[in-house]
């Protein structure tokens, strides 16, 4: 039986662009009550105040994920204005175009912190409140397509996709009993801004990702939000947005050599 989201509220980071505020903005037709965060309050109130025009609620918090105490934060803004937190999509993530060998430890320790251990406090907090609450919810993480297989230059940002995975694995058999659902959600290439900051952060003046991934390849952030959507009203382990990449991440585990001879020479 599906679960009515009227009456529900769900927490977003990373929530003022991309698969964020597609997801926000789509949770709130759906009758979900939305708490969003992010670093910059402008694109937030945007989202905001087009969830509000149209009838919804929301309310948006400025913070920075990597920020200690800043789950608390939100969860306790989200919680005073909706009540009880039912669900949270852990989603805020920044890249790194660099090959594996080239990354600094520095750098592997902050993308590792906003992918990852950003994540892992969420999801704690908000789980922990949801077994004191004792009325079930729903955890989720962005883990992207690269948590099952890597691309050359993307060694540490597959790294933390696959440990979100992980974590999510093991969130989901620990909270069942509690009546808490998790899934780890997988997007494939998704046209956003990410790719311009990943372009900043690691060096370069422009990224060239979304012109060189073939088009069958690329999909928009309403297409990810839309299978959110259906996961938070019939709960799953895990969301992907292309049968095609999921079929590809069960043949990479089968035939690793052949899934490597066509990434070697990708180049981004």
């Amino acid at each position: 039986m599906a679960i009515d989201l009227q009456g529900r509220s769900l927490v977003i980071t990373g929530g003022g662009t991309g698969i964020g505020a597609a997801t926000a903005i789509a949770a709130a037709d759906a009758g979900l009550s939305v708490c969003i965060c992010g670093r910059r309050p402008e694109p937030l109130e945007t989202i905001v105040e087009k969830i509000r025009g149209a009838g919804g609620q929301a309310i948006a918090v400025t913070n920075d994920v990597t920020a200690p105490g800043s789950e608390i934060e939100l969860l306790d803004a989200a919680e005073q204005a909706f009540g009880p937190t039912w669900a949270v999509f852990a989603n805020a993530g920044r890249g790194l175009d660099r090959t594996g060998h080239e990354t600094t430890d520095n750098e592997m320790k902050e993308i590792f912190e906003v992918n990852f251990f950003a994540t892992h406090r969420l999801m704690a907090e908000a789980a922990s409140r949801m077994v004191a609450h004792g009325q079930g919810g729903h955890l989720l993480a962005c883990a992207s397509c690269l948590s099952r297989f890597a691309i050359p230059r993307h060694a540490a940002y597959s790294a933390t996709k696959a440990s979100q995975d992980i974590l999510c694995q093991a969130m989901r058999l620990e909270l069942k009993p509690m009546g808490i659902h998790v899934s780890s959600v997988h997007p494939i290439t998704t046209t956003t801004e990410f790719f311009d900051v990943t372009a900043t952060v690691s060096g370069r003046e422009e990224s060239r990702a979304l012109e060189e991934t073939p088009r069958f390849f690329l999909q928009s952030s309403e297409q990810v939000a839309e299978a959110i959507i259906r996961c938070l009203r019939r709960p799953r382990p895990e969301v992907w947005t292309s049968r095609i990449v999921r079929l590809v991440t069960v043949a990479r585990s089968l035939f690793p050599r052949l899934l490597d001879r066509r990434l070697r020479d990708i180049d981004r």
